[in-house]
């Protein structure tokens, strides 16, 4: 963890001008009726969870090269994670994907407390091959037409559950690759029977207080058919297996140009909407850090969110989901959760009896200008303040780099080999 004199040194340095920024901003605020203490106190209360393999270098289809420091394993991963927890107080959890994560529940306790951490929803894999699985998922996997290969993927989201208990998780999020690469390969129906029989078998193992998340994406690996391709398909699933089942909107899984926020909006309506992988693209799901391409986009999605966030029995699971190809990946984690932090206070600003009032009035355009006021309005000083008075960082990055922690684990952890592709 990093020194906490360092981050109060830093934040001295910075106090001063923070303190001007955030009284103008205030009586900006102030003039159009918005508490900036309320803002504050919902900034200092959004987590979003970190996924584990984020904190590795990412990679393409054709290769990977390895940034200084990588984490070896889970211990080192949870220790880059509290790092990012320490300097935004905006990360408090962190999700798990196994087998890449498997280790002794209690040192996994043991580790997650002692860098002030807790634990989001589990990831099961079955989208590639594991050295103790003896079938293999080159075909399939919940969908595959063996018998055996079903029923081995099945076993091990049956135990990404038995892990998740013994830590504090309280949901599984279950992705797969299945899919055709050729028309005619497979049956499009059967195969899709046979992935629901296999996720009613999960569905049986689920303990009374989880949920099932099902994520859907439109292409890749498969990239003729893919067997959960969109939220259609998704919302499909969970109404079929049940009440703790529910939708997972990755932003990056969708057809280009597709109104995501309206999907948030739909699935809100059916009860089934159960969470976020958050990240950006530009061409397809290329999984570049939060805000960094369409920051407006994300504040619609956020919008949608704000505005039914009183719906009952909704209960959102908030994650990143983004590969680090060319970054530090604890600075894009850094950078995204605080972006994504920020488009939910945007959200926040939005004066909502008066964007009503424009809609009942069929006033499209200053609707429009309603949301725009909320997106154009400098929400940093807001945020800096809220990681101040919880101890963390006014400027993340500057203090992580003025921390030498790169450096410092760098000389301690065997350096990671590159070359091939992969996305971890």
């Amino acid at each position: 963890m990093i020194d906490k004199t360092l981050i109060e040194s830093e934040n001295a340095a910075r106090q001063a001008d923070l303190a001007a920024d955030y009284d103008a901003l205030g009586s900006r605020l102030a003039r159009r009726g918005v508490d900036i203490a309320a803002l504050t106190d919902r900034a200092a209360g959004f987590g979003v969870a970190i996924p584990s393999w984020g904190t590795g270098t990412g990679g393409t289809r054709f290769a990977r090269f390895p940034g200084e420091g990588e984490p070896a394993g889970i211990m080192d991963k949870l220790d880059d994670c509290g790092v990012i927890h320490q300097l935004t107080a905006a990360t408090p959890k962190v999700s798990l994907h196994i087998p890449w994560d498997k280790a002794d529940p209690a040192l996994l306790l043991e580790k997650a407390q002692e860098v002030g951490l807790g634990f989001d929803a589990m990831n099961s894999n079955t989208f590639q091959d594991h050295a103790d699985h003896p079938l293999s998922y080159k075909y399939g996997s919940l969908s595959h037409t063996d018998t055996a290969t079903r029923r081995q993927a099945v076993e091990h989201n049956l135990e990404c559950i038995e892990i998740g208990q013994a830590i504090g998780s309280k949901a599984l999020t279950v992705w797969i690759g299945d899919g055709s690469n050729f028309p005619g390969q497979t049956s499009l129906s059967r195969q899709f029977d046979r992935y629901l029989d296999s996720m009613k078998a999960i569905y049986a193992g689920l303990p009374g207080d989880w949920r099932i998340f099902s994520e859907h994406k439109i292409y890749e690996p498969a990239f003729y058919s893919t067997v959960v391709q969109d939220w259609g398909t998704s919302l499909m699933i969970a109404q079929e297996l049940g009440d703790q089942a529910q939708c997972l909107v990755d932003l990056g899984h969708h057809a280009p140009n597709v109104n995501i926020e309206m999907i948030v909006a739909r699935l809100i309506r059916a009860g089934k909407l159960g969470g976020f992988h958050f990240n950006d693209s530009k061409y397809g799901d290329d999984d570049l850090d939060s805000g960094t391409i369409e920051p407006f986009r994300l504040f619609l999605v956020f919008n949608e969110l704000v505005e039914l966030e009183d719906t009952p029995g909704l209960d959102l699971a908030h994650m990143i989901d983004q590969s680090h190809n060319v970054t530090d990946p604890i600075e894009s984690l850094i950078i995204s959760a605080c972006e994504i932090q920020r488009a939910y206070v945007q959200a926040s600003l939005v004066d909502r009896a008066a964007l009503e009032e424009y809609r009942q009035a069929n006033d499209p355009l200053m609707a429009a200008a309603t949301l725009r006021a909320a997106f154009r309005t400098d929400v940093e000083p807001i945020l800096a303040e809220a990681r101040r008075r919880s101890g963390a960082a006014i400027d993340p990055v500057t203090a992580y780099r003025a921390s030498g922690y790169r450096a410092q684990v760098a000389a301690k952890r065997p350096k990671s080999a590159g070359g091939g592709g992969g996305i971890v």
